[in-house]
């Protein structure tokens, strides 16, 4: 899998999720999975497919008489991605602040805690 920009949108990512659990997949299945949890149509989904294979997210391979699409770019990269643009945004880039406001709203559990801990440790070793 390549390593692309992954600015995609909310509804892109749900297509995004279902071929990350399962790929190559064919239009069908895709529908069926986002139609139960999202109400869409399959003319919204085909859209949505289509701007991910134009941006670079979704290949798909033509020579098997049907259109079976897969990720170009993986879940890990593109979280990783979507961390920094949150972090950026809102946090303007500070680390420190987007976790002390999870430490501080008390949203962190002590087992989370002790984990970042361990984390940073590690880190500065």
């Amino acid at each position: 899998m390549k390593n692309t920009n992954c600015k995609i949108s909310n509804a892109e990512w749900l297509v995004m999720k279902v071929l990350w659990n399962e790929s190559p997949q064919t239009t069908t299945p895709i529908i069926e999975a986002l139609s139960q949890e999202t109400h869409w149509k399959s003319k919204t989904i085909h859209t949505l497919i289509a701007r991910l294979v134009k941006k670079g997210a979704l290949g798909v391979d033509k020579n098997s008489g049907r259109h079976t699409f897969y990720p170009l770019i993986t879940r890990d990269v593109c979280i990783q991605e979507e961390t920094g643009f949150f972090v950026q945004k809102i946090y303007e880039g500070s680390i420190y602040h987007f976790v002390a406001n999870f430490i501080h709203d008390e949203k962190i559990s002590v087992k989370e805690m002790e984990d970042l801990k361990r984390l940073l440790d590690d880190k500065l070793k």
